[in-house]
């Protein structure tokens, strides 16, 4: 009995600390270099995958995950890949909503037979990088977006559990 309520204490503990983090996941932005870039479908496409990491950051933790309008990101993203590039613009933009942590995200496409998701994580009360993530995804298949985000959500969350 000693040992089931020190599990569950342990599990609520655990569970407690990661609702406790405030991570606002922007919309991943477009940067398609290919000889025929920013068609309909590619946007529709990349625009499918902040739903993506939001459900599988759910899925990994209770993380109060906050919405930033493309309004709002656009504001603060003066240029393309401004935000991408500028930890400091990007910490604003978190202080703004009080958040812990900001999910800066881009979907490069050098090709079309494979492309990235590209994350930098920006840990707000410092306002710098706290990591950098690259996934590569060969392939357009929707479950090849799926196994991407799904191993940048773990990525993420690694991430995460070591501050």
């Amino acid at each position: 009995m000693i040992r089931f309520i020190t599990l569950l204490v342990f599990a609520l503990v655990t569970a407690n600390a990661a609702a406790e983090a405030r991570i606002a996941v922007l919309d991943f932005e477009l940067r398609d270099l290919t000889s025929l870039p920013y068609t309909e479908q590619e946007y529709a496409r990349t625009a499918s995958f902040k739903p993506l990491l939001v459900n599988a950051l759910n899925k990994l933790a209770r993380y109060e995950l906050i919405s930033i309008t493309q309004q709002e990101q656009n504001q603060a993203n003066h240029s393309p890949s401004y935000l991408y590039d500028h930890n400091d613009a990007a910490t604003q933009l978190g202080q703004a909503h009080q958040v812990d942590w900001v999910l800066v995200t881009q979907h490069a496409k050098p090709s079309y037979l494979f492309s990235y998701l590209m994350v930098h994580l920006i840990n707000v009360k410092t306002g710098q990088l706290a990591a950098d993530y690259k996934i590569e995804m060969k392939g357009n298949h929707e479950k090849v977006a799926e196994h991407g985000i799904n191993s940048l959500a773990k990525k993420i969350h690694h991430s995460l559990n070591s501050y």
